[in-house]
């Protein structure tokens, strides 16, 4: 792994709340084109790490950068507007417009620089966004619903949806908080799929997940986090047999 190829560097970051240590001392590097996976106990503060990649929480030691920009005090969109989308465990849609005006939105600000609601009147009107939008709806197996209320929604096809509206920012990194949470496993296999074929175009993505099988599934790296510290970081195979997160996750892994 040489300078030249890492999207993301989270350098010696530390938080804290109160008298909690979220994070202390992460270091980690994002290799580009890569899926990295993120791994560890509830508690651990994988959340609250990529909360501090995308600006919504700010470190209180260390710094991060993407792309060779620091991060540490740049505004959630104007990192979005870098190249950083997330797929947040609670899926964040807009529960009264249908499928196709929720992935349509974040186009429209990827292009104008900020959220303009008053984009939907003219929604007929962007022949190409819509095209666009119709074809990550395809994409994510949701195309046949594409007029339906958003809030009429599973679980899983929510999550779907708010991948879609990620994927047509075109990111160069995407973080994903628990993509298959609460998901039958019927879901979680065409989640698994869904991100399969994304792995496939090279776009660097940083998963966070409980799910083991998702996990060994699509990871090229991970790293293990517990109790705000990296314990381990490896390859899928050296990571399945390392002790300290055996007993991190008091046999977890071999499920």
């Amino acid at each position: 792994m040489t300078a030249d190829n890492i999207v993301l560097h989270v350098a010696d970051v530390s938080k804290r709340f109160g008298g909690l240590q979220a994070l202390s001392g992460i270091d980690l590097q994002i290799q580009e084109g890569t899926v990295h996976a993120i791994i560890g106990p509830n508690g651990a503060g994988k959340s609250t790490l990529l909360n501090v990649c995308i600006g919504r929480i700010r470190p209180d030691e260390g710094h991060v950068v993407f792309a060779g920009k620091t991060l540490d005090r740049q505004q959630p969109h104007e990192i979005n507007q870098l190249g950083v989308s997330r797929v947040f465990q609670t899926p964040e849609i807009f529960q009264d417009l249908s499928l196709l005006d929720n992935v349509m939105i974040p186009a429209f600000a990827r292009r104008d620089g900020a959220f303009r609601f008053s984009a939907l009147r003219i929604v007929n009107s962007e022949t190409d966004i819509r095209e666009e939008a119709e074809f990550f709806l395809q994409d994510t197996g949701l195309y046949e619903r594409r007029f339906d209320n958003a809030g009429s929604l599973s679980r899983g096809d929510k999550r779907r949806l708010e991948l879609a509206m990620c994927l047509i920012q075109k990111p160069k990194l995407l973080l994903l908080d628990e993509p298959t949470a609460g998901m039958s496993r019927h879901d979680t296999n065409k989640t698994i799929e869904l991100l399969t074929r994304i792995k496939a175009r090279g776009m660097t993505k940083v998963i966070i997940e409980h799910d083991m099988h998702v996990v060994f599934s699509l990871a090229d790296r991970i790293s293990v986090l517990a109790q705000g510290r990296i314990i381990a970081e490896g390859l899928p195979e050296e990571i399945r047999g390392h002790q300290k997160v055996k007993e991190a996750y008091l046999g977890e892994l071999h499920e």
